[in-house]
């Protein structure tokens, strides 16, 4: 969507009031709230032949110019905290309402991962990790593969050790980017960071980085690697990938391991195989269940680390994509 479709878009949830915009908000990607969002604040009095032609897009009448919402800043506040709940909100607000004080970060967003390792190549560790958790994982993990191993694991350990970005921290930030990242009366850190954020970028790194990654973590933190490993994608978060990716996985995995890998399963991803597989393989595999007795749970794990190795595998070939687009999902 261009500049002027984003306009147009904003000035409608502006006409329908907090509630109704609220429930939009709710169906949209972060980073289309977070453009909306910063359209909205900067918008406060729209033209009436420009309010006519939004409204008349979506069979409404023309009415007279004026002022759609008296203090858009706490219209955005409001709606936000409605459809995101106070702490996804509060973050979202926080760039927001800061105008131009993140179009460094921004920027970077649409940089090629060579271009921006390049960029922080000669910053400190802690200086890449707070830059990186400003990014989508997928990118993040593209950029670190552009940094030599020792960088790469360095800022992955910061990146996982992080509970926050202080504002001193963002003012570096700011020396780094040439972005004010943070205003100096802030008090609040930005809660960025940590071993989620951290085992999410190791996921799209792919396998030979992963191990690399976390046998250097494990040297210095043992506790540490055992909470990224705890973190990262899990073989119940295959229920995450789409059918085209799943059914990808089922055709590389033999019959018995999936009967044992399935043994200790939650019931939502049974039926996604069952979903993903022809009626009659369906009914086979479910007669091979029910007439599976007691198995040894580390037998059912070792075969769930099989096919995620499988998984693993067939991200680095590009057949499936792991991704995370700003919530908790992976595809």
């Amino acid at each position: 969507m261009d500049d002027k479709g984003v306009e147009d878009a904003a000035i409608l949830l502006m006409t329908l009031g907090e509630e109704e915009a609220a429930e939009v908000f709710k169906h949209l990607a972060p980073k289309e709230v977070q453009k909306l969002g910063e359209t909205i604040a900067r918008l406060k009095i729209v033209p009436r032949e420009r309010l006519g032609a939004v409204l008349g897009r979506f069979g409404a009448e023309a009415v007279e110019s004026q002022v759609l919402v008296a203090d858009t800043d706490e219209y955005v506040k409001s709606v936000l905290r409605k459809a995101l709940g106070e702490d996804k909100a509060n973050l979202l607000i926080d760039r927001i309402l800061q105008g131009n004080d993140v179009t460094g970060i921004e920027g970077l967003k649409w940089m090629d991962p060579q271009t921006v390792a390049e960029l922080v190549r000669n910053e400190h560790p802690q200086i890449v990790a707070a830059i990186l958790v400003h990014l989508d994982p997928d990118h993040a993990g593209a950029i670190l593969k552009c940094l030599t191993e020792r960088q790469r694991n360095e800022v992955l350990i910061r990146i996982a050790t992080l509970d926050g970005i202080q504002p001193a921290a963002l003012r570096d930030l700011n020396d780094v980017m040439g972005t004010v990242l943070a205003g100096g009366e802030r008090t609040r850190k930005s809660t960025l960071g940590g071993v989620k954020p951290a085992a999410e970028i190791i996921n799209l790194l792919g396998s030979a980085y992963e191990t690399a990654v976390l046998d250097f973590v494990r040297e210095s933190d043992a506790d540490l690697a055992q909470k990224l490993m705890d973190n990262m994608f899990g073989f119940d978060d295959l229920i995450k990938l789409d059918d085209k990716g799943f059914q990808a996985v089922l055709k590389e995995v033999q019959s018995e391991s999936l009967v044992l890998a399935l043994k200790g399963a939650a019931p939502e991803l049974r039926d996604k195989v069952f979903k993903n597989m022809s009626s009659r393989a369906a009914e086979t595999l479910k007669e091979d269940l029910d007439g599976r007795g007691p198995v040894r749970v580390s037998d059912v794990e070792a075969e769930q680390k099989e096919i995620l190795k499988i998984v693993r595998r067939l991200v680095d070939e590009g057949q499936i994509v792991l991704a995370s687009g700003g919530g908790d999902d992976f595809v």
